[in-house]
């Protein structure tokens, strides 16, 4: 058989259905959602769809006939079948010339440049090469299920050993795929990400002063904190910094930070903290925050620079690593390492904290981004601390996964949207995002001040299972500043959209998706560790500085590393 002809015979094979319902699939891929998309991703993603489309109307040709449905007349169905056809190539070819528009009403709520074309060329051809791969995969699929099922037919009834032969077929595909591809891959990525986090950066040097960490003096050796730690160490602002930028006297902040290295259990790692922390003295500042990093260990530094100059230094923070790998595949691989050691963490600063006499101790607070957030949740139980309460918690970029968060926002007041929503009287919670929060400043707040930062545009937080077939609460109105007025639900490929967002949530600019800018850190800090003795010019000032230290690569943002990351 000659390559035509081969080619011929498997586009002959094609379902007509599948063909036009995954048309609409692909058109559906076009339409905006969160965040920006390239062609590349955009090919992919409906690519993607048009597959499940595809598959979708096989399933529903193949039910038809096992339900022995009456068919229609060869003559009617042809012509209906044309009649579709055409209306859905109508479709996509309407929704590929809109598909610029579309990504531009991304871009201008974002603040981004316009794009003058959505390449739809590329995109069809990125598409097409998805939708093959998928299809060899598919039919390699049904082909085994099919020999399978020749092969138990023998011995029971048809129709039951096409059951199994499903079934088996889809064991031993999971099998491959968990126990071969995606474990080699993880050995890799593992391996890969360790051997950079120990790499050495030379405008990263060992501090000179021996009571910060990693220094002389350092119970914490500098080749031991890791790539993220070293960063998280170096980056933070110096007395004389925030000194020159408040116009007062600073102290200099204490960070502490504990690498993989360091020890060789969560528990040993969090006793190695807590004794660096005491040696810097970091039990006599006035605010203390133990921090759970993201995946590969990487602190926002648009966070923990804010609280610093809020307090003119007078911060200790300490934070140790758990995972060399980032937040999505920590969270695929090894979703039990970030919440233990979190837990371990906390238990032995909040233990050790709980000695001290209360009138001399430093306010605690916790804080995560991201994943970060998720496991500083799980850190602390509120049995364990209601008789000796913590004073909050900035938790910014939940993911939807997060517990407390999604408990709380299910729960909110009758009316606040789901993106930013209220709760009760705010006494214990509140939500923030670019345009701060919703309840007024004064309004009093309880003995414990949990705030959560979060963008409406964030896939990461606002992604949802239930988004297959069920329009979420944050899409309708109103809806959040930053989110496109033409995203519209479409079932299935909506998930697909959010989901394909999450993968590239920090790829936008600073103060949307899941890159959280420090002028935003600044109210909710306020909120939470209770500022006073700021004006409202001074702060404004503060944001002007802070925004434009964030921008600078050397300040220890994301930018200077493709690796590094983000909190995604």
């Amino acid at each position: 058989m000659t390559l035509a002809r081969f080619i011929r015979r498997q586009l002959l094979s094609l379902s007509g259905v599948g063909l036009m319902l995954g048309a609409l699939f692909f058109a559906g891929a076009l339409t905006p959602t969160l965040v920006p998309r390239s062609y590349l991703t955009q090919g992919a993603l409906a690519g993607g769809c048009f597959a499940i489309g595809y598959l979708a109307g096989n399933l529903w040709r193949w039910l038809w006939h096992y339900l022995e449905l009456p068919e229609p007349s060869p003559r009617l169905r042809s012509g209906a079948n044309a009649l579709v056809a055409a209306g859905c190539l109508i479709v996509v070819v309407i929704y590929l010339w809109r598909a610029a528009e579309w990504q531009n009403s991304i871009r201008t709520v974002m603040k981004m440049p316009p794009v003058e074309t959505a390449h739809p060329l590329k995109v069809c051809a990125v598409a097409l090469i998805t939708f093959v791969v998928l299809l060899v995969l598919g039919r390699l699929f049904a082909l085994v299920a099919r020999v399978l099922a020749a092969h138990t037919e023998r011995v029971i009834p048809r129709k039951v050993a096409n059951v199994i032969g499903v079934l088996v077929a889809g064991l031993l595909f999971w099998s491959i795929a968990n126990n071969v591809l995606i474990r080699v891959a993880f050995n890799a990525l593992d391996s890969s990400f360790r051997e950079f986090d120990a790499l050495f950066e030379p405008e990263r040097p060992q501090p000179t002063d021996p009571n910060r960490t990693g220094g002389a003096a350092s119970l914490v050796k500098w080749k031991e904190l890791g790539r993220t730690g070293r960063r998280f160490i170096a980056s933070g602002p110096r007395a004389a910094e925030i000194s020159a930028a408040t116009g007062q006297a600073a102290q200099e902040p204490v960070r502490v930070y504990v690498g993989l290295g360091g020890a060789g259990t969560a528990q040993a790692r969090a006793r190695l903290a807590l004794d660096e922390l005491k040696r810097q003295h970091g039990f006599d500042r006035a605010v203390l925050v133990v921090i759970t990093p993201t995946g590969t260990g990487w602190i926002d530094p648009s966070a923990m620079d804010t609280v610093e100059y809020l307090h003119h230094g007078n911060v200790a923070s300490v934070a140790m690593q758990y995972s060399y790998l980032n937040s999505p595949l920590s969270l695929l691989f090894q979703p039990e390492y970030g919440a233990e050691a979190a837990r371990a963490l906390f238990a032995e600063i909040y233990g050790y904290w709980t000695t001290l006499p209360t009138d001399k101790r430093p306010k605690l607070y916790l804080h995560g981004l991201s994943l970060g957030a998720l496991n500083s949740e799980k850190s602390a139980e509120l049995f364990e601390t209601i008789g000796d309460p913590i004073a909050g918690a900035l938790w910014s970029g939940p993911p939807f996964e997060s517990r407390i968060w999604r408990s709380i926002t299910a729960n909110r007041n009758p009316g606040s949207p789901a993106w930013l929503p209220e709760f009760r009287d705010g006494r214990f919670v509140r939500f923030m995002n670019q345009n701060g929060p919703t309840v007024p400043p004064d309004a009093p707040w309880g003995p414990m001040r949990v705030v959560y930062l979060q963008y409406a545009s964030d896939a990461i937080t606002f992604f949802a299972y239930r988004d297959a077939f069920q329009a979420p609460a944050w899409m309708s109105a109103p809806r959040g500043p930053d989110v496109s007025p033409e995203l519209r639900w479409y079932p299935i490929v909506t998930m697909l959209q959010l989901a394909l967002d999450m993968a590239v949530a920090t790829n936008t600019p600073m103060g949307f998706g899941h890159v959280y800018a420090p002028e935003h850190y600044v109210d909710a800090w306020v909120a939470v560790t209770d500022v006073h003795d700021w004006s409202p010019d001074a702060l404004a000032r503060l944001k002007s500085h802070l925004a434009a230290r964030a921008r600078q690569p050397t300040a220890g943002g994301s930018d200077e590393d493709p690796y590094a990351d983000r909190g995604g």
